[in-house]
């Protein structure tokens, strides 16, 4: 006996409509682009990085590619600081109650004043404030400064990108 499928509860647009919903949610569920960082640890890094490096009339830190950056180098060569970050970004997450990224820029930028002057978060603080330099202003291959942002800024002209990211 075959089983019978009724269409009044499962017609092919219902069916391909879930399916792709499944799919999605499947697909959105498990892709991180970061290779070291959670998507929650790079929101909050993203937002820190802005208030160190805001947007004017040049885009700000987040936006030419220094999370990136920093996520590569912490894969390769910052190795040694990945505990430093996850211990950091933890802890600003905590000093704001859960959700760093959703705060006011004032109440994040005073809390980040906070940690620089902190014991136990300052060396954090400072370490996010050089790799976020090293991000923005250098080579655009180590995965920062996207479309040459900070080079443009100060007039330097792009040069190709050689070699390896």
């Amino acid at each position: 006996m075959q089983p019978t499928i009724r269409s009044a509860t499962l017609n092919r647009r219902t069916f391909l409509t879930a399916s792709a919903a499944v799919a999605a949610a499947g697909c959105s569920a498990n892709k991180n682009p970061w290779l070291f960082f959670t998507q929650d640890e790079a929101q909050t890094l993203a937002a820190i990085c802005d208030q160190i490096i805001p947007t004017d009339e040049d885009p700000g830190a987040a936006w030419a590619g220094v999370v990136t950056y920093i996520d590569r180098q912490l894969t390769r060569h910052f190795k040694e600081h990945q505990k430093t970050y996850r211990e950091g970004l933890a802890a600003t997450e905590r000093l704001a109650g859960g959700d760093f990224f959703n705060l006011a820029q004032e109440k994040q930028l005073a809390q980040l004043q906070k940690m620089e002057k902190a014991k136990d978060t300052g060396p954090f603080f400072s370490l996010v404030v050089a790799h976020t330099m090293q991000g923005y202003y250098g080579s655009p291959r180590h995965g920062g400064n996207r479309d040459y942002t900070s080079w443009r800024m100060l007039g330097v002209p792009a040069s190709p990108a050689r070699g390896r990211s």
